[in-house]
Order: structure tokens, then C-alpha cells, then sequence
């Protein structure tokens, strides 16, 4: 498996280069055409620019439309809109699905009304849904009203739920059955189908209420004796979600008892929709990657090649919040500045001490955040977590202060001084797991974002906390 992720990825990145020489080429090729004094220049020109847009079309067709987004996703925004409108129309709705929020924003104000609208209608309910929110409302509007009446119902359903909800990723196309029909009718009935929906592992069996009542899987389908009725060889023990449910606890579930599909039934158990493992892994990913743009103090994906006023609108609020900390350990260093100048070995040592709270500081909030995300922290069991991670830096503070104790000792030959350095590195690693564990239960308690800013807050702590304790014990014991 690694082998053929490693060769896929291999042929990404050569698509790419190869899409990039090509705009390079082109562009190339177009000035020198351009500067040349030739009659007919401008059909010539023209007949230059087809040959080119030709070739790199037939090499976007030739790729999935995740590739597609990829490639796009990568380019500078005049290549990207260049390459966009070589882009067959027939792929732009699942082209637009698999790019990132910030690049489906530049494409989409890159297309006129009719040319989304063709977009959009190209797509099943619960993907309109996902892409609804980013497109004009009357875009939708205009959709909406070329869908039939099961369609429109399901779109409406979708964007009834938050993107958090299971109802908001859930998948409509789904193939029900019933119980007391016999397997040979079930093959028969399956034959019809031109293909069977992704990632169907499983036919949902149901009543005449819609309710369900169990799951075919396709493998006891293949495998039993084709005159048994459903109802002697279906699953009856089904994980089900409500579209009511957490994205997240779905997610949990599906890696828990290795799912491949699940039905979503509402509060009478009818079957009204289901969720796949793409869904799930979709979803993963977004919140991966929102985690670390949160710890970072992003406040949502930037695109790499946006400009550089929407680039400081995402990243100021932050840093402003770095801005005032920094000038808090600042001050806390100017109060001892006295130190500092009867002792320059302060001034080499202190950057050591605030610099690995830090590091602990970061590894502990990682810690407390991964379990607040995977449900396997109740804030009520934030206690017993910190006195853990009060034993884990109390011992890590006496080996590694320790060390470097005697190191500072055999530098600066003062053995008080080796003894300041291990207790502030003691104090600083405990400071820096209370506030590991305190950040994030209190951001989760509050209803905010655990991850967001945390690595900015616990630097923050430790840096101040770092300098005052390691200077205020400098000032009382060698001064």
C-alpha cells in the first residue's frame, strides 16, 4: 500500500510539472509571437494559443478531478483561472467539490451565472448541499427549481443541518429492500442498476413504513444459497446515526467497528439516509487541518497564493495577541533588569528555560486537545489528567534541570547557580502542564474551538512564566 501511495503521489507531482511547463511554454511562446512583425500576426497568434490550450486540456481530461483541484490549488491565481477555463464544464461541479474553501472562492467569482448554474445542476442533492453555501442564492434558487420533488426535499433536508451534523454529509443514494423476498429476486433486482452507489458494502433492508429493520451485506448476498429469504441472513445488530449526531462520534465509530457504510434513520427508525467512509475521511481531513491551523491561531484555510491584504486579515488577530505577550515577558525581563546586568549568565541561560516549558508545554496541550477531539476526555477528568502531567514534568524538570545544572555550573562556576537553573526548569515544565491542561478544558467548556491559538497561548505562558521564575530565584538567592 505504501508503495502504491508513494507512486501515486509520484504522478501527481509529475502532473503538475507537467501542467506548469506547459503554461510556461505557452506564455513563452505567445510573447515571442507577439513581438514578431509578420503579416496575418494576430490569426497566427491565435492559432498558437489554440495548440497550446488544446494540448493542456486533453491533459487535464486525462486526470480525476481530485487531481484536478490539486493541480489548481498549487498554481498562482492568474495560471489557476487560465487552467480553470480549459477545465471541461461537464466536470466543474465535482472540480469545485474537491478544491479547498479559499480556491472554490476565486473560482467561482471567476464564472457567470449560467456557467455555475450548469456547474451546479451537475450534482446529487447532498453534494449541492455542500456546495450551496458558497454559491450566489440565486444560483441556488435556479437549481432548486429544476429538481424534482424528492430532490428538492433532499436538498432541503441536507442544508437543514450544520456541516457538523450527520444529516449535513449524509448520502441519499442508497438501495433498499425487503425482508421477505428471497436472494434470487435481490441479484435480479441489483442487475438492473447500471452501477451500484459508492462504497456500497451493504443493501438496507426496510418495511413498508420505511422503517428498517436490518442490512444485507453483499458478501452473505454472494455467498448464500440464492432461494433464502433476506430476512434468514440479514444483520439485524445495525450501528445507526441520527442526523442529529456529531460528524466527529460518527467518524469515531466508523474507525472503531471498521465501516464501510451505515444507515441514518430518523427518530422511528426510517431510513432516510446513509453515510460512507469517504464522508468520514473527508471529514477527518478538514478537521485535521483546521486542528493545526487553529493551534497556529489561523483563523481558516488560506489559499497559498491569495493576496497579500486577505492574508493579513487571517493571520492579524493572532498576532496581535503574540504582540501583547511578547511585551508582557518584555516587561517581565526589564523588571529584572538589575539582574541581568550583575549577572550576564542570566541573559544566556534564560532563553533555555522558557524555551523547553514550551516544548513541554505543547507536547501536553497536543495531548489534552487529541483526547478533547476524540471523545476520550470528559472535563470532569481534567483533575486527574493534570496531576499526571504534574508527575511527568516534575520528573522531567529534576532529570533535565538537573543536567543542565551542572552544565551551567561548569560553565560559570557557581554551583547556586546550577541550583537555580534546575528549580526554575522544574517550575517552568509544572506551570507549563497546568496550562497544557487548563487551555484547552477551558476553551472546550466555554464552547470554543479547544485547538484555537493554543500553541500561541501555552508559548505565552511559558515565556513569561519562564523569565519570572527563573530571574525572580536568580535575584533572591545570588544576588
Amino acid at each position: 500500500m505504501t508503495v502504491d501511495t508513494t507512486r501515486n503521489q509520484d504522478n501527481l507531482q509529475a502532473s503538475l510539472t507537467q501542467v506548469q511547463n506547459l503554461l510556461n511554454r505557452m506564455q513563452l511562446v505567445e510573447d515571442l509571437v507577439h513581438k514578431q512583425d509578420m503579416p496575418r500576426q494576430q490569426l497566427v497568434e491565435n492559432l498558437v494559443h489554440k495548440q497550446h490550450s488544446a494540448e493542456l486540456s486533453k491533459k487535464l481530461d486525462q486526470l480525476h478531478p481530485a487531481d484536478v483541484a490539486y493541480i489548481l490549488e498549487s498554481l498562482p491565481l492568474d495560471e489557476r483561472l487560465r487552467v480553470w477555463d480549459l477545465v471541461k464544464a461537464d466536470r466543474d461541479g465535482d472540480i469545485l467539490l474537491e478544491v479547498s474553501d479559499a480556491v472554490r472562492e476565486t473560482l467561482i467569482e471567476s464564472m457567470d451565472r449560467e456557467e455555475l448554474v450548469a456547474a451546479a445542476e451537475q450534482l446529487d442533492a447532498d453534494e449541492l448541499a455542500d456546495l450551496a453555501p458558497d454559491l450566489p442564492s440565486q444560483v441556488v434558487y435556479e437549481v432548486m427549481g429544476g429538481l424534482d420533488l424528492k430532490e428538492r426535499e433532499q436538498l432541503q433536508s441536507a442544508m437543514s443541518y450544520r456541516e457538523d451534523q450527520v444529516g449535513g454529509v449524509m448520502d441519499f443514494e442508497l438501495v433498499k429492500i425487503r425482508a421477505d423476498v428471497t436472494l434470487e429476486v435481490v441479484l435480479r433486482y441489483l442487475r438492473r442498476f447500471e452501477e451500484l452507489p459508492d462504497h456500497a458494502d451493504k443493501i438496507f433492508v426496510v418495511d413498508d413504513e420505511e422503517t428498517l429493520v436490518g442490512v444485507l451485506p453483499l458478501n452473505k448476498l454472494l455467498i448464500s444459497d440464492p432461494e433464502s429469504e433476506v430476512s434468514s441472513v440479514m444483520a439485524r445488530d445495525v450501528v445507526t446515526f441520527l442526523p442529529d449526531d456529531d460528524v466527529g462520534d460518527a467518524a469515531q465509530a466508523f474507525e472503531r467497528y471498521d465501516l464501510v457504510s451505515a444507515p441514518v434513520v430518523d427518530s422511528n427508525y426510517r431510513l432516510v439516509g446513509r453515510l460512507t467512509v469517504a464522508d468520514m475521511v473527508d471529514y477527518i481531513r478538514e478537521e485535521s487541518e483546521s486542528e493545526v491551523l487553529s493551534m497556529a491561531g489561523l483563523k481558516e484555510e488560506e489559499d497559498l497564493f491569495a493576496g497579500v491584504l486577505a492574508s493579513v486579515k487571517n493571520r492579524w488577530a493572532w498576532l496581535a495577541v503574540n504582540l501583547c505577550t511578547a511585551f508582557v515577558a518584555s516587561r517581565v525581563i526589564g523588571a529584572f533588569e538589575h539582574s541581568i546586568q550583575n549577572l550576564v549568565a542570566l541573559a544566556a541561560l534564560m532563553p533555555i528555560v522558557a524555551g523547553i516549558g514550551g516544548n513541554s508545554g505543547n507536547q501536553t496541550i497536543t495531548m489534552i486537545v487529541r483526547a478533547l477531539a476524540m471523545g476520550q476526555m470528559q472535563l470532569n477528568q481534567a483533575w486527574r489528567l493534570w496531576r499526571k502531567e504534574i508527575g511527568v514534568s516534575v520528573i522531567n524538570g529534576l532529570v533535565w534541570g538537573s543536567a543542565l545544572g551542572v552544565l551551567a555550573w561548569a560553565l560559570y562556576g557557581s554551583w547556586q547557580l546550577g541550583v537555580v537553573m534546575t528549580t526554575a526548569m522544574t517550575l517552568n515544565l509544572v506551570l507549563a502542564a497546568t496550562m497544557g491542561v487548563m487551555i484547552p478544558t477551558l476553551m472546550q467548556k466555554l464552547g470554543r474551538d479547544p485547538a484555537l491559538g493554543s500553541s500561541v497561548l501555552i508559548t505565552a505562558c511559558t515565556d513569561s512564566g519562564g523569565f519570572f521564575i527563573f530571574l525572580g530565584l536568580a535575584t533572591v538567592f545570588l544576588m
